[in-house]
């Protein structure tokens, strides 16, 4: 796949994450330090699109901030492992494409 085409794929995602990462820095310390899980709801879902992409990303969000509330026991909660990670992720969060292959 060329690169142009691989950075419109990786597009949404990125937008996704670039979203992630504004809630982050700007609403997320509103909050202070209140969340059960480690790590946070938001870190977590971040983790989720980096590693398994929108649709499985949101799902997996959504399942952890639905576990999240005053009676949850909370604690270590770690994203699930790809079992084929394929992409790379740079410095900032955002996912790019591996440098395996020709070339």
């Amino acid at each position: 796949m060329t690169k142009l085409a691989m950075f419109i794929f990786l597009l949404p995602r990125n937008l996704c994450i670039a979203v992630l990462r504004l809630y982050r820095l700007v609403i997320s310390p509103l909050y202070g330090d209140v969340c059960r899980y480690y790590p946070s709801c938001s870190a977590y879902t971040l983790q989720a699109f980096q590693q398994h992409g929108i649709l499985k990303g949101v799902w997996l969000g959504s399942r952890r901030i639905a576990r999240c509330h005053p009676w949850a026991e909370g604690g270590i909660d770690d994203v699930p492992a790809h079992r084929h990670p394929r992409y790379l992720v740079t410095r900032l969060g955002f996912v790019t494409a591996s440098s395996q292959g020709k070339g």
